[in-house]
């Protein structure tokens, strides 16, 4: 089992930047595909970006898609989530989640696919 804690979010201007962590505990020994979703006020969850154990393979919403950029440092058991050029519409609460890779389905997308979430860390982006 592996526990998720984010951290990293705050209030920004739109046309900001903020860079989100998750740092993994627990048993990182094993391989973990990871993403990132949130969830807006009144909303429900929804991805944002994906990558793969390696770090070879990601995938973004594409409301995100050239803003934000998911990169991990697995010797550090950490994920980021660099999001630049905020908008007012990026602000939610971000989850970072994983699911160990013999179990991953491929539909990173989904929020079916991980076992093993955060408790999340708000993201205010003012007008």
């Amino acid at each position: 089992q592996v526990q998720l804690v984010e951290s990293g979010g705050g209030l920004v201007q739109a046309g900001g930047s903020l860079r989100l962590s998750c740092a993994a505990t627990g048993r990182t020994s094993s391989s973990y595909e990871m993403g990132w979703f949130r969830q807006g006020p009144g909303k429900e969850r929804e991805f944002v970006a994906y990558i793969s154990w390696s770090g070879s393979t990601t995938r973004y919403a594409d409301s995100v898609k050239g803003r934000f950029t998911v990169s991990r440092d697995n010797p550090k058991n950490t994920l980021y989530l660099q999001m630049n050029s905020l908008k007012p519409e990026d602000t939610a609460v971000y989850y970072c989640a994983a699911v160990m890779n013999y179990k991953y389905s491929g539909r990173y997308y989904s929020t079916r696919t991980y076992d093993y979430w955060g408790q999340g860390t708000q993201v205010t982006v003012s007008s």
